[in-house]
C-alpha cells in the first residue's frame, strides 16, 4: 500500500470508527449510486474517491476526469456495490471531492483573470494531513504547487530576517551552509532589500504585502539597473480576484495565493442511490 492509499485509509477509519452502526441495519444488497455536482465547477479528486470506494470493494467508474469543467447537475462518478459499503464511504469521498474541486475551481478563476501572463501558485497554508490533496487540486487546474515541504527549497521570510538582521547576512549564511544545493527565495519589501537579495545570490525574490503600484515601481527600477532578469519575481500577500489584474500588469513571474487552500469554499455535491 502506497502513502496516498494509507492516507485515504486513515481518513476512512477516522470517519467510520469501529463500525458504521447505522448502515448495519441495511440488507446485504447490491445497488448503484451516483455522485452529483450541484454547481458549475472544475473537478478534482476523482481518482482519490475511486480508490476510497475500492477499499470497501465497491466498483466506482469515473464519468468525468480531474480537470474537467462540469455544469450543475452533472454526474461525476458511478458506483456499484454493497449498499452498506457505499454509504460507509460516502461522506469521506464527498469531503475530498468537494474540497479538491473547490480549490481547482478557484485556482482556475485566478488563472483566467491573469490570462496566462503570470503563474498562479499555492502556498503551504493547507489543512494538516491534506497537503497532497490540496496541492494536487491546484495542479489539476494548471496552477503551480510551490514547495510541498520545508526541505525542498530555502525560503527566507520576514521572521528569519528579524532574527538575522539583514538580507545580506541571511543569504551569506545560506550559501555557506548549503552552497548551490537548493534554490533560494527571499521575502523583501523594499527596493534596497530586493537589490541586496539579487546581488548576494537569491534565485527568487518575493515582493510581500505590497500595493500594486509599489510592486510596479520596484520591478521597473530593477529593470533600469539591469537586475530584473537575474531573478524570478514572486508577489504575495493580499491578492484577491478583485485586484490580481493590477498586480499582473507588472513584469512578474509568480503570484502566490494562500486563500486557494486556507479558506476555499467547497463545491456542493451529493451521492444518490439509484435502485
Amino acid at each position: 500500500m502506497n502513502e496516498i492509499d494509507k492516507l485515504l485509509l486513515n481518513f476512512l477509519n477516522e470517519d467510520i470508527g469501529s463500525d458504521d452502526i447505522t448502515s448495519n441495519i441495511l440488507p446485504d444488497k447490491i445497488v448503484r449510486a451516483f455522485i452529483i455536482c450541484n454547481e458549475d465547477a472544475i473537478i478534482a479528486g476523482v481518482e482519490e474517491s475511486i480508490r476510497l470506494f475500492s477499499i470497501l470493494k465497491c466498483n466506482a467508474i469515473p464519468l468525468v476526469h480531474d480537470g474537467n469543467l462540469v455544469s450543475k447537475g452533472s454526474k461525476i462518478i458511478e458506483i456499484e456495490g454493497n449498499a452498506k459499503n457505499i454509504l460507509s464511504v460516502e461522506r469521506t469521498a464527498l469531503n475530498i471531492l468537494m474540497r479538491m474541486s473547490g480549490i481547482a475551481t478557484l485556482t482556475k478563476r485566478y488563472i483566467d483573470e491573469v490570462k496566462g501572463k503570470v503563474m498562479i501558485a499555492g502556498t503551504r497554508k493547507t489543512v494538516p494531513g491534506f497537503r497532497y490533496f490540496d496541492k494536487k487540486a491546484i495542479k489539476v487546474a494548471n496552477g503551480y504547487t510551490h514547495r510541498y515541504r520545508l526541505d525542498e527549497m530555502i525560503l527566507i521570510k520576514d521572521n528569519h530576517l528579524a532574527i538575522l538582521g539583514s538580507v545580506k547576512k541571511a543569504l551569506l549564511l545560506a550559501k555557506e551552509k548549503y552552497g548551490d544545493r537548493y534554490d533560494i527565495e527571499v521575502e523583501v519589501r523594499s527596493l534596497e532589500d530586493a537589490i541586496d537579495a539579487i546581488n548576494y545570490g537569491a534565485d527568487i525574490i518575493m515582493l510581500d504585502n505590497l500595493e500594486p503600484a509599489q510592486v510596479y515601481n520596484i520591478v521597473e527600477e530593477l529593470k533600469r539597473k539591469n537586475l530584473r532578469d537575474k531573478v524570478k519575481i514572486e508577489v504575495s500577500g493580499g491578492i484577491k480576484l478583485s485586484n490580481i489584474k493590477d498586480y499582473a500588469k507588472s513584469d512578474i513571474d509568480i503570484i502566490s495565493i494562500g486563500s486557494l487552500t486556507h479558506s476555499v469554499k467547497a463545491i456542493d455535491m451529493n451521492l444518490e442511490i439509484s435502485l
